[in-house]
């Protein structure tokens, strides 16, 4: 009898610390996912999944009538699949243009194979497709693989130009 009570005894340390175990580990897990999500290196893209979508870009699930962006910055997205030829393209392109507009702008990546649900949002039915989200405004799409000084042009003159400044080249 004393063998069985030994035994539950030891059986029952062993679930506390198992579970204690699990439970810390779910923790840090989630703590060392957070902190992906947050850890954003300036000079590089940054891959979107939908948590972080609507955190940082919009939240269309609560405001579904109107685009209200998020950034602090003016953004552009990259919609691509990793077996596009024109996606890979322009991937280079997004890479040079994330260090070269770093803390201008954000470059963001949506893989649309993963993220079906944010490809079909913003109608995308063909890749590569370029997202330009101005701090005020609307954003803008733009289709195909495009050359690195026609994205360095509408980050430019769409993107970082000041509403005021556009009106502006208008009237010249």
């Amino acid at each position: 009898m004393k063998n069985f009570r030994n035994i539950l005894l030891l059986s029952a340390a062993i679930i506390a610390v198992s579970c204690s175990n699990s439970t810390e580990t779910k923790a840090q897990s989630k703590q060392a996912s957070q902190t992906e999500s947050k850890k954003i290196i300036e000079g590089k893209p940054i891959h979107l999944n939908k948590e972080m979508f609507l955190q940082k870009v919009m939240d269309y699930e609560t405001n579904k009538e109107e685009w209200i962006y998020l950034g602090d910055k003016p953004a552009i997205i990259d919609f691509y699949a990793d077996w596009c030829k024109p996606c890979k393209l322009i991937a280079p392109i997004m890479e040079e243009l994330a260090e070269e507009y770093k803390g201008q702008i954000y470059v963001y990546k949506i893989d649309t194979q993963v993220e079906r649900e944010l490809a079909s949002i913003f109608g995308v039915r063909s890749i590569p497709a370029v997202l330009f989200i101005p701090m005020k405004g609307k954003p803008q799409m733009s289709t195909g693989a495009l050359p690195k000084e026609t994205f360095k042009s509408a980050i430019d003159d769409f993107l970082l130009k000041s509403p005021g400044d556009i009106k502006n080249n208008a009237n010249n």
